[in-house]
């Protein structure tokens, strides 16, 4: 049986560090805001190439955080809009309701899943007040578009990063100087005029960024834990003391805060991994370019099939692939095929966030893109521990689907 995610074999490649570092935070007696949170907090800052993290409870917690700081700070307020892709994992969404904001929703690119930038403009009225973009499965969703429509009309932009720690965003520069972006996955008609910049990480693109630390993710703790990232003093202030009871002195609490905080052991073991993860990542994209060169179906949707070169020096970095996901019309049946034959694959996501009973008011709603990629996704294993020999077997097996 070739399991779907091997968590077990991936933490066992830590050893004998993963159990040093939780030893070492059991005989602290500290296990709360101490110095292992710190140290992690500083290290991811870097990694990501930002002034500040904020280690919280879990992604969801980082995004909801992030929006509640807006709404202390006077900058958002109830029934604002947030243009957020409509093909995304629920938590996305329930970030933005729970802080009484109104998502917005915008169709993907059916090549890359990814929110389609050219769609964003049509969308944006007086009440909107930000775009939260997705890099969903791992993929840069960053694009010029996206930096324009920002800079047109005054926009907060905020990442969620939870799949895609890691990715780069390969900027560019108009030749006046007055615009930039990214190298592009897109027919943009100025693309001749765009020259390469410097390469960024995705989580700090925007004016703040949320990460889960989800045990399934590239850079996994062991239980729930994620994080915020920003450049913004200010904000990264209010964060952290939203996080704490709305408290920056104890007993002293100074906004109507969460209890949402990162602990001292997640934080031991995710400054074991993360000096590892780029290692980790580009086993990803080896295994993902083996995928792409040789699954051979006429029924089988790889990759950004027809869409950009993946693995050219340029676009490579900018795909961590936390998924491997193909689309089929007939999903059920080859991911039955799969199973019989010893292969777990998973469909991330089988309902979209319009379409599910918590927000049964949307349920009328059609966005006929998102539907058609949750209708047709199914994830295929793809983990740094996946052997080559496990690799070349589901490709045979696809193959002869």
């Amino acid at each position: 049986m070739i399991n779907f995610l091997d968590l077990k074999a991936i933490n066992d490649t830590f050893e004998p560090d993963l159990s040093g570092a939780i030893k070492r935070v059991l005989d602290s007696g500290w296990y709360l805001l101490g110095h292992e949170v710190k140290e992690f907090e500083e290290s991811y800052a870097a990694f990501i190439g930002v002034k500040h993290c904020i280690g919280v409870a879990n992604g969801l917690d980082a995004l909801r955080l992030i929006l509640k700081a807006y709404i202390t700070k006077g900058e958002m307020e109830e029934g604002d809009e947030i243009i957020v892709p409509a093909n995304t994992y629920i938590a996305t969404i329930l970030a933005i309701t729970d802080n009484r904001l109104a998502p917005v929703f915008v169709e993907p690119d059916i090549l890359s899943y990814n929110i389609n930038p050219w769609l964003i403009e049509e969308r944006i009225t007086k009440r909107t007040k930000g775009i939260m973009m997705v890099h969903l499965y791992g993929q840069n969703a960053m694009n010029p578009e996206i930096g324009r429509l920002v800079k047109k009309y005054n926009l907060i932009l905020i990442e969620d990063n939870a799949q895609a720690a890691g990715a780069f965003y390969l900027e560019q520069k108009v030749k006046d100087g007055n615009s930039f972006g990214v190298i592009s996955n897109t027919n943009d008609p100025n693309q001749n005029k765009l020259q390469p910049c410097r390469p960024r990480r995705t989580g700090s693109l925007g004016n703040a960024a949320g990460h889960s630390f989800y045990p399934g993710k590239n850079l996994g703790c062991l239980g729930d834990g994620g994080a915020v990232t920003t450049n913004d003093d200010e904000l990264a202030n209010i964060i952290r003391a939203l996080a704490n009871y709305g408290s920056n002195t104890k007993y002293i609490n100074d906004y109507q805060g969460l209890n949402s905080r990162l602990d001292e052991i997640q934080a031991a073991i995710l400054k074991v991994k993360l000096p590892r993860l780029e290692t980790d990542n580009e086993r990803r994209r080896n295994i993902a370019k083996y995928y792409c060169e040789h699954i051979e179906h006429p029924d089988i949707i790889l990759p950004d099939s027809n869409n950009i070169k993946l693995f050219t020096s340029q676009t490579s970095l900018s795909h961590v692939w936390h998924l491997f996901v193909i689309r089929t019309s007939n999903r059920n049946k080859l991911q039955a095929y799969l199973t019989q034959n010893g292969i777990q694959t998973l469909i991330h996501y089988p309902i979209p966030p319009h379409k599910q009973r918590a927000y049964k008011n949307w349920n009328d709603l059609s966005y006929l893109v998102t539907e058609q990629i949750h209708a047709e996704v199914l994830s295929l294993p793809l983990s740094p521990v996946l052997s080559d020999n496990d690799i070349e077997r589901i490709v045979y097996l696809l193959n002869n689907y």
